[in-house]
């Protein structure tokens, strides 16, 4: 069996994440230990204990949501006796999960991941004045439609496909009103649904150009190494492994289309059988069963779930 070890994005967050992972493991402690002391901050109180809306802040979902990955993958290679190198082909993350694939594999600490991703989230919430962006979700429209229907609302605007998440989902973002227009447009071409999303920032759009340029200037003074396996990146839908192509992808998702539905494929063509979702709950395995039929899903993300993966990759 062929496995891609693959890496939650924002909106996978829920107060309690990791907790389990915590008691009953100390590598998954030592973990949240690192990002709490990376931070100066104590993240890994808010993930347990809460408010949800201080933890849904985009500057301390992404980098607790890197956090409970990588305590999944610490836990994994000391109680399941997994090597990525040898019992993966690729890792990928969604969004800030290529953060988490690149911790994992070595490219990036944990520490160097939590700062870079907690400077990721300032930024990009600071790139557009609140109220000024948003996001929505069109279900039943591949990406074709999506864009065209981004087009024709832009009028002068921007609206763009953020997400190309597969099994007909495709979220559009940009400024508040031409996403509003994108909406309306949707009734009348056919899109099943389209519903605006709850969130603080219109993301991967060209909005977020400030939020890449503090990008580019962050990544330039972290020490970067290839990653043990290739990383499926999201902007170019291709596995990359040198660590200057892969800054420059880290630059250009922040503005440019996440296209999750062709990392899978990619992956699965390649021959990739088994996706093991490391981290906090089940989002990615329910868009790879829409996208690549028959093959076969794992979500790791708690104490019990240690326990299943080692029973099934025993």
């Amino acid at each position: 069996m062929t496995t891609a070890f693959i890496f939650p994005g924002q909106g996978s967050q829920v107060v309690g994440m990791g907790k389990s992972l915590t008691e009953a493991f100390p590598q998954a402690k030592a973990v949240f230990d690192e990002v709490d002391a990376a931070l100066s901050q104590k993240l890994s109180t808010l993930m347990w204990e809460g408010p949800a809306e201080e933890l849904t802040l985009t500057a301390n979902a992404q980098p607790a949501l890197m956090a409970v990955s990588l305590a999944v993958i610490r836990v994994l290679e000391a109680e399941a006796g997994l090597d990525l190198k040898r019992d993966a082909a690729f890792v990928a993350g969604h969004s800030l999960g290529e953060y988490s694939a690149l911790a994992a594999a070595g490219t990036f600490s944990i520490t160097d991941a939590a700062r870079l991703l907690r400077i990721r989230g300032d930024a990009m919430q600071k790139a557009v004045p609140a109220g000024q962006g948003a996001m929505a979700a069109l279900l039943g429209a591949e990406l074709d439609l999506a864009r065209s229907i981004a087009n024709d609302a832009a009028q002068g605007e921007v609206c763009e496909a953020a997400n190309d998440n597969g099994g007909g989902q495709v979220v559009l973002s940009g400024a508040k009103a031409a996403i509003e227009r994108a909406i309306a447009l949707s009734a009348e071409r056919g899109v099943k649904r389209a519903m605006l999303l709850p969130v603080s920032a219109p993301f991967h759009c060209a909005l977020m150009q400030p939020a890449a340029e503090a990008m580019r200037a962050a990544l330039a003074t972290v020490s970067m190494q290839a990653p043990v396996v290739p990383v499926m990146a999201n902007v170019g839908a291709a596995p990359l492994s040198d660590p200057a192509a892969i800054r420059a992808s880290l630059v250009a998702q922040v503005t440019g289309t996440v296209r999750w539905r062709e990392c899978v494929l990619a992956m699965t063509d390649a021959g990739v059988t088994q996706f093991v979702e490391a981290g906090s709950g089940k989002v990615l395995a329910g868009l790879i069963k829409r996208i690549a039929a028959g093959v076969a899903t794992i979500s790791v993300g708690t104490a019990d779930d240690i326990a299943n993966y080692k029973t099934r990759n025993g």
